[in-house]
């Protein structure tokens, strides 16, 4: 275990010191997970009566209770072993797609408890959509277990108004994406966070991903649209307009076309978005199964990577790493992780070929790691990001 020293201000009043205590108590909870009297007492270097103390106000506040003992030998107030009251709260994760709609519950540890998607079909009524996708929340709340929601967090494509928190609109996205978002927040009276999507999946890697623990790195989203997510310095930086990442829009070299404000498709969109990439399987001799779609895209990648198709791979390889080298150019990350339903598909193959084509066309030095998120990154990113919330706000107990 990592020791960690409870260190309030010298000035900070005993109320104010007692909550800064209880709260890292809490969180050695959460991280290490159940511990005892005297494991909080090493890790956190407080006395033995102040730990007493603290046990026996989190207990009174609800949030920690006795979860077992501490071997069969010992016996007593010594040997019991504390843990969170995890179904003190529920949070809830929402994946807005334009081809379907998923939702998790996880309780305040972030454990999930329930699971639950809807596919939305082609022409399918807008108004049908949303009322279907909170029946869909609801129902995965019942299968829970759970009473209520504490927090939700929803990731969706698209830009996120810094100053209204609602999604902008966009003549490339269905309008039902923000009225389901707007219904949520007014029928279930709860905190509601949104985000971009690749946003999400961003805090999924760095937290439980292939970028763990990592303070700089960029997510470079390859599926059926194309982002990218920048996390410098520890932080998730989203822009002045909250448009940070929106890589689709770059120029593409050796062309006249440019992408427009409103059509990226003669940007780098159109170069390794599904649809190019769908083509240019096709164009290689690539048998798979499915449309143009991001996930007709990720079954080509599968297909060319069983075949041993070393001519398109090599294609997609140089077409990504275009678009990761004027990333470096002008962030030097250091680190680039392939993501999306492209990245996951190619996984570290994929990734090794666009690292050996990047290392051609950038002096600087960049690894280049495959998603590795288990399930979906975006979903996981939208329980990590509520359960956050949820802590910050119970993990607050009166001083």
């Amino acid at each position: 275990m990592t020791v960690t020293r409870a260190l309030p201000g010298r000035n900070a009043s005993p109320r104010t010191a007692r909550a800064i205590n209880d709260r890292l108590a809490l969180r050695l909870l959460q991280q290490e997970g159940p511990l005892t009297a005297g494991q909080l007492k090493e890790l956190t270097g407080m006395s033995r009566p102040s730990v007493a103390d603290l046990v026996e106000r989190l207990q009174d506040s609800g949030l920690i209770e006795v979860v077992g003992e501490a071997g069969e030998a010992r016996r007593g107030p010594n040997a019991r072993v504390y843990g969170i009251v995890a179904d003190r709260a529920y949070v809830a994760g929402l994946d807005i797609r334009i081809e379907r709609i998923a939702v998790e519950i996880a309780d305040l540890l972030g454990r999930t408890v329930a699971r639950a998607e809807l596919p939305v079909p082609d022409g399918a009524d807008p108004a049908r959509i949303v009322e279907d996708g909170l029946e869909l929340l609801r129902g995965a709340v019942r299968g829970a277990g759970a009473t209520a929601l504490h927090t939700v967090a929803v990731g969706a494509p698209g830009l996120v108004d810094p100053g209204t928190g609602r999604l902008r609109a966009s003549d490339a996205l269905p309008a039902w994406h923000g009225h389901l978002v707007d219904e949520v927040r007014s029928r279930l009276a709860v905190p509601v966070l949104l985000e971009n999507e690749v946003n999400l999946a961003a805090v999924a890697e760095q937290r439980v991903g292939a970028a763990r623990h990592d303070d700089t790195f960029v997510l470079l989203w390859i599926g059926g649209g194309v982002g990218a997510a920048v996390v410098l310095d520890g932080r998730l930086r989203r822009g002045a307009s909250g448009g940070a990442g929106e890589v689709g829009f770059l120029p593409r070299l050796g062309t006249p076309e440019l992408p427009t404000a409103t059509d990226c498709d003669n940007g780098y969109h159109g170069l390794v978005g599904s649809r190019a990439l769908c083509v240019l399987a096709r164009e290689h001799g690539v048998a798979f199964d499915g449309g143009d779609d991001a996930d007709g895209a990720a079954a080509a990648v599968r297909a060319a990577l069983a075949a041993g198709a070393d001519g398109f791979l090599a294609e997609l390889a140089t077409r990504i790493a275009a678009g990761a080298a004027a990333i470096c150019a002008v962030l030097d990350p250091g680190q680039i992780v392939l993501a999306g339903e492209v990245g996951r598909a190619g996984g570290a193959a994929l990734a090794e070929l666009v690292a050996e084509r990047l290392g051609r066309i950038s002096p600087l030095p960049t690894l280049v790691r495959a998603s590795a998120v288990p399930g979906g990154a975006v979903l996981r990113g939208a329980v990590l990001t509520a359960t956050d919330a949820a802590q910050d706000a119970v993990f607050a107990p009166a001083g």
